[in-house]
Parts: structure tokens; C-alpha cells; sequence
């Protein structure tokens, strides 16, 4: 696991796994640590990091309702959760989903974890709308596309963008169950006005960018998805996000756009 300082009030850490990211933030007295890193013993040592760097997290916020932007519960038990209005929305309409599929992801991995997934108390959240912390204010916006639901968050007094599973340097655009390419382009126009006046954009799967590169990803995401809606299968990639998992990925969002 790598943590990176990005701004005095803003610590970003990386996962082993899935190159996820976890970004904790920090106003006056309280912080907030948005989505979470994988690993059993990346959780653990997460409450030394933050501690160490005396962020005192009093609420998670998870950019979506995919299981794997959810841990943090585990290494900060007695924080509530904040969601966008439609995650908790998939979360209600989908009771279980997220602690199925970490059983079957860690059974898959022989992973052992200290006890299930618990949730717990989970705040809904208006995007587009704001959120408190310490002496400021955290930006919300809707995302969508990858999945049915999400929410992006600015942090403004540190000119930082966390978005979530978008303009990933690693990995396309993903068009999971319940996603749309159509919904996905409409976050990337979003986002845009966004990057661009971003200091850094924290991705949710890769190492955080600067402006300029994360602008360029969002280039590159918006020509996918158009050749994807007009090509299919023979859609070309992105150049460097052309690995076997890569293709795999492409192959599914052919599937599920025709």
C-alpha cells in the first residue's frame, strides 16, 4: 500500500490490489476517509496512517455502492457513511449485493477478513449538494454510467476532484450491470469543466493525476465510448489501456451496448 500527501489536508492511499484508491480528508478537527483500500491488513493499518497524520476520521464516504469502495468500515467501525441519494438507492434495492460479492471475491483469493461486512448507519446524500466537514465544505456531484449510481467529490480549499470509477488511468471505462454508455457520457461532460480546474484528480482504481493528464484520460474515455456506440466489439482502446483484462472488459461492454 502507498500513501501519497497531495495537499496538507488530503492523503491518498493505493491498495495493492486493483490499484484502488482511498483518499482521506481533512477541515479543523475532523476528517473523512472517501472509499477504501482492499486488503485485510491495508485496513488495518489505515486508522495508524490517518492517526499518525492527525486526521481524526468521524464519517466514510464511498463514491459508489460497489463493494470494493465500501471497506472502510472495517478499520473505522463507529463512522456513519455517506452515499449519493442513488447509492443508497442500490443499496435498498439490493440488500446483501456488496457483502455477497466480497464473499465470493475472497473466497476467490483465499482472503480472510476479522468478521463480514456490516455497513451500518448510512446517510443519503443530494447530488448535486454539499457536505459539512470541520470549518468547510466538501462539493458533491452525480456520476453515473459505470454503474446506476455514484457521486464525485471536490474538495475545493485544496483544488482536488475524487471521481470515483472514472478516468482511470488503468482501466476503461466500465460499463457494469445496471450502467450505461449513454449516462456515462453524461458524467464525463460533468466532470470536464471539473478537471479542469482541478490541482489533482483522484481516480478510483490508479494513481491520482495532474489536471492535464486526467483531462487527457477524459479525452480518451469520451472516444471510446463513442466508437464503442458506433463500432461494438471492433471499438478501438485506449493505447495504453490495452491489456488482456483490458480486452476482456471491452468484450463485456460490447455485449451489454448491443
Amino acid at each position: 500500500m502507498r500513501a501519497v500527501g497531495l495537499h496538507p489536508d488530503v492523503i491518498v492511499v493505493t491498495s495493492r490490489l486493483m490499484q484502488t484508491t482511498c483518499t482521506l480528508v481533512r477541515s479543523g478537527g475532523e476528517a473523512f476517509c472517501i472509499d477504501s483500500p482492499v486488503l485485510p491488513d491495508e485496513l488495518e493499518i489505515l486508522p495508524a496512517i490517518a492517526e499518525q497524520a492527525q486526521f481524526a476520521v468521524v464519517g466514510l464516504l464511498a463514491t459508489h455502492a460497489d463493494w470494493d469502495h465500501l471497506l472502510a468500515a472495517y478499520a473505522f467501525p463507529e463512522a456513519a457513511l455517506g452515499m449519493a441519494e442513488s447509492s443508497t438507492r442500490v443499496l435498498r434495492e439490493r440488500p446483501g449485493a456488496a457483502q455477497r460479492a466480497l464473499r465470493l471475491f475472497d473466497d476467490q483469493l483465499y482472503i480472510e477478513r476479522p468478521r463480514p461486512l456490516g455497513i451500518g448507519e448510512v446517510q443519503s446524500l443530494p447530488t448535486p449538494g454539499r457536505c459539512d466537514i470541520g470549518e468547510s465544505e466538501l462539493e458533491l456531484y452525480e456520476t453515473g454510467g459505470h454503474t446506476p449510481d455514484g457521486m464525485a467529490i471536490r474538495v475545493p480549499w485544496a483544488g482536488i476532484l475524487v471521481c470515483g470509477d472514472h478516468l482511470s488511468p488503468v482501466e476503461i471505462p466500465m460499463l457494469s450491470a445496471g450502467g450505461s454508455l449513454e449516462a456515462y457520457l453524461a458524467t464525463l461532460d460533468r466532470l470536464e469543466p471539473l478537471v479542469a480546474e482541478a490541482t489533482a484528480v483522484v481516480p478510483g482504481h490508479g494513481e491520482p493525476l495532474d489536471g492535464t493528464r486526467a483531462l487527457a484520460i477524459l479525452d480518451e474515455d469520451r472516444a471510446y465510448l463513442n466508437h464503442l456506440r458506433d463500432h461494438g466489439p471492433q471499438a478501438p482502446l485506449p493505447l495504453a489501456r490495452r491489456s488482456r483484462e483490458q480486452k476482456r472488459i471491452h468484450a463485456e461492454n460490447a455485449a451489454r451496448v448491443t
